[in-house]
């Protein structure tokens, strides 16, 4: 199957058509308010009312803990998966109803891949550990350790990938999904259109090496 592709912090209507156009399955918008790359429901909704029926549309929340308040939010978006960041969370039994949920962990020297055995989700994004970001950061992590996750569920790898290290991060890992944020932007939440090019052609030349 080929890797699926979440491009994340989307706040400008022209940069997620142009991702779509160039085949991603996922598109994220945060609606952390203290995050460079927030954007306002009301925003986000009349953006995903321009995509297309087979892309996801994600809503990205960090440090929640009323899962009333993040499902209210998704709501008024329209999105149709929540992703959720800590260090807070809701407490879940799973999955809330109508939506797809994919835990983010922050992964740090202490990640074990058997500490996902403990969360109850669709899907697993892990990024790197930063002391003050929730998400975002930038920065790659070991991958090995994003290998080892996969027996517990399907994994979206995230943190500072990039044009350049896309390719070797899909060969090492062979991930569900990349997730891109900072490596395709001219700004916080601005895409930069020669670098989203260039990533999804790197992850599609990855692809054809398997």
């Amino acid at each position: 199957m080929p890797t699926r592709i979440k491009v994340c912090g989307i706040t400008r209507l022209e940069d997620a058509l142009l991702a779509v156009e160039l085949g991603a399955d996922a598109l994220g918008f945060n609606f952390y308010r203290p995050s460079p790359r927030y954007i306002a429901p009301e925003t986000a909704r009349h953006i995903i009312g321009r995509l297309p029926p087979f892309v996801t549309p994600v809503g990205v929340y960090a440090n929640e803990t009323d899962m009333d308040h993040v499902t209210a939010i998704a709501a008024e978006a329209g999105v149709g998966a929540i992703q959720l960041h800590g260090p807070q969370f809701p407490e879940l039994a799973g999955p809330p109803a109508g939506y797809s949920l994919i835990r983010a962990v922050a992964v740090g020297e202490d990640f074990t891949a058997e500490s996902l055995a403990a969360f109850q989700a669709n899907a697993f994004l892990l990024d790197a550990l930063h002391p003050r970001l929730s998400g975002g950061t930038g920065k790659p992590f070991d991958w090995e350790l994003a290998r080892d996750a996969r027996r517990y569920g399907d994994i979206i790898l995230a943190g500072g990938l990039n044009p350049g290290n896309v390719g070797r991060a899909i060969q090492e890992v062979r991930p569900y999904a990349v997730d891109v944020a900072s490596g395709v932007e001219s700004a916080p939440g601005q895409k930069d259109p020669a670098l989203l090019r260039a990533f999804f052609a790197a992850v599609q030349e990855a692809d054809r090496k398997f």
